[in-house]
C-alpha cells in the first residue's frame, strides 16, 4: 500500500483513539517514512528537517495569544460578554433565548469570515473573542460542535472563493501551479470554478447548524483554563480605545510588513506604552499567552515534519500517479478519484495551501488529456486541495476553534472539532466539486 495513505490513516485511527494528535502525528510520519522505504535514520532526518518549516508559525501563534491575553487588560472581553448579556433572554425565555443563540452564531460566522478577507488576521480572533463567552454560550446550552463548525466555516469557505485577504494568496497559488503545469488562467475564473464547492460548504453548515447539531447541550460553568481571561480590569472608554487602536496596528503592521510576529509585537509594545499592564505583570502575560496557543504550534511543526517525511518517500507523486491510471478516460470517475486524492494529502499536510503544488503538476495534465474545460479543471484542482483542511487535525482551521472553545477543558478536538467539520464539509466538497468538474 502507498506509504502516504499508510501513514494518514496511522495517524487518523490514533487521532480517533484520542491519542494527542502531535503523538498521532509523530507515529504516522514514522511508520509512513518505513513503509516508504526511508529506513529509520532516513525518516527521523526527514521529520527533523520538516520541523523548522513551521517555526515561523509557531512563533507568531504563540505571540498571537500573548497579545490576545495583553487585550483582555484592557477590558475588552468584558466588554463583549457585557453585550452578549444584552442579548441573552432571561431564564425560561426560550424564544428570546433561541433569538439570541442564532444572533451569536451569526456574529461568530462573520467575525470569522473577516478574519480571512476584510481583515485577515486569520485565528487570532479565537483567543480574544471565544473564552470570554463561554459562560454565555453555556448560560443558552448551545452545542459546542455548531460553535466550531460555524467557525470552521468562516475560516475556510472564504478564502475558497474570495480572491481577498488569505483568499488571494489562495487563488494565486492556484494561478501560478496550474501556469507551471501548463495551464494560464485568469484570476478571475477562480470564483466562477469554485462556487459550487463552496455552496456545498453552505448546505453543510446550515445543516449542522439547524440539524445536526440544534438540539441544547449542556456544560459545566468551569473556571478557564487561565484564570486572567477573567479577571482583568472593568473597561473604561480609554481602555476600550487603546484596545482597538492596537488591534488597527497589529492588522496594519501585520499587512504591511506580511509578517504575523510583527504584528503582534506591535501590538503588544502598544499595549505596555498605554499602561494597560505593568513591567512586573509583562512576563506574566507573555509567559501564559504563550503557552494559550503552545497547541497549535507544537501540532504545526509536528504536521510539517510529517509532510517532509511523506515528500521523501516520493509516494505523494506515486499516489497520484497510480490513482490516474485507474481512470480509463472516464471523466466521471476521474474527478471523483482526483478529489479523494485531495482529500487524502490534505488531511495529512493539514494544509490546502501547501498540496496544490503537490497535486497540480499531475491534475491539470491529466484533465486535459481527460477532456475536462478550463473551469472543470480549476474546480477539480481547487476543490481538491481544500478538501481536508477542515477536519484535519493538523490544521489551523480545526486546532484554532478548539483552543477557544476547550478553555474550560469541556471541547475535545478530534470528536467535537474534527470530526464534525469533517463530515459537514468534506463531503459537500466532494460532492459539489464532483458535480461542477462534470457540469462545467
Amino acid at each position: 500500500m502507498n506509504a502516504v495513505i499508510i501513514a494518514v490513516l496511522v495517524m487518523l485511527i490514533l487521532s480517533l483513539l484520542r491519542i494527542q494528535v502531535v503523538l498521532a502525528l509523530a507515529i504516522g510520519a514514522l511508520v509512513g517514512g518505513l513503509s516508504g522505504g526511508l529506513g529509520f535514520d532516513q525518516t527521523i532526518t526527514a521529520f527533523t528537517d520538516g520541523l523548522g518549516s513551521s517555526a515561523t508559525i509557531a512563533l507568531s501563534y504563540a505571540l498571537l495569544g500573548a497579545f490576545a491575553l495583553g487585550l483582555s487588560r484592557t477590558g475588552l472581553p468584558d466588554l463583549l460578554v457585557s453585550g452578549a448579556l444584552k442579548i441573552t433572554g432571561k431564564k425560561g425565555d426560550s424564544k428570546k433565548k433561541a433569538l439570541s443563540k442564532a444572533l451569536l452564531l451569526f456574529i461568530i460566522i462573520t467575525i470569522s469570515v473577516f478574519s480571512q478577507n476584510l481583515i485577515p488576521i486569520h485565528i487570532a480572533f479565537i483567543p480574544i473573542l471565544v473564552p470570554p463567552l463561554l459562560l454565555i454560550f453555556n448560560e443558552l446550552m448551545i452545542d459546542r460542535r455548531a460553535l466550531a463548525s460555524a467557525i470552521t466555516f468562516g475560516l475556510t469557505a472564504p478564502y475558497i472563493l474570495l480572491p481577498v485577504g488569505f483568499g488571494l494568496i489562495f487563488h494565486q497559488i492556484l494561478q501560478e501551479e496550474m501556469a507551471k503545469s501548463g495551464l494560464t488562467i485568469d484570476l478571475a475564473m477562480i470564483p466562477k470554478a469554485m462556487i459550487l464547492p463552496v455552496a456545498g460548504m453552505v448546505l453543510g453548515l446550515l445543516f449542522a447548524l439547524f440539524v445536526s447539531y440544534r438540539k441544547s447541550r449542556r456544560y459545566e460553568n468551569e473556571e478557564i483554563a487561565d484564570e486572567r481571561m477573567n479577571t482583568g480590569p472593568s473597561h473604561t472608554k480609554q481602555s476600550v480605545v487603546i484596545a482597538v487602536v492596537s488591534i488597527v496596528a497589529t492588522v496594519t503592521v501585520q499587512l504591511i510588513t506580511e509578517s504575523m510576529i510583527m504584528g503582534a509585537l506591535t501590538g503588544m509594545v502598544l499595549l505596555f506604552l498605554s499602561g494597560s499592564f505593568s513591567v512586573k505583570e509583562s512576563d506574566v502575560i507573555f509567559t501564559d499567552g504563550m503557552k494559550m496557543m503552545a497547541f497549535i504550534g507544537f501540532v504545526m511543526i509536528t504536521a510539517a515534519g510529517f509532510a517532509e517525511v511523506m515528500r521523501a518517500t516520493g509516494d505523494v507523486e506515486v499516489l497520484v500517479e497510480q490513482t490516474s491510471g485507474l481512470f480509463a478516460g472516464n471523466q466521471i470517475v476521474a474527478a471523483l478519484m482526483m478529489l479523494l486524492v485531495g482529500l487524502i494529502v490534505t488531511m495529512g499536510i493539514g494544509s490546502s495551501f501547501a498540496t496544490i503544488p503537490i497535486i497540480a503538476t499531475i491534475f491539470v495534465p491529466l484533465a486535459q488529456e481527460l477532456g475536462f474545460s478550463t473551469l472543470a479543471t480549476v474546480a477539480i484542482v481547487g476543490t481538491a486541495a481544500a478538501l481536508g483542511d477542515a477536519g484535519s487535525p493538523a490544521s489551523d482551521s480545526t486546532l484554532g476553534p478548539t483552543a477557544g472553545l476547550n478553555a474550560d477543558g469541556q471541547h475535545n478536538h478530534i470528536w467535537d472539532t474534527c470530526v464534525p467539520t469533517f463530515l459537514h464539509y468534506n463531503i459537500p466538497l466532494i460532492l459539489f466539486g464532483w458535480i461542477a468538474a462534470i457540469i462545467l
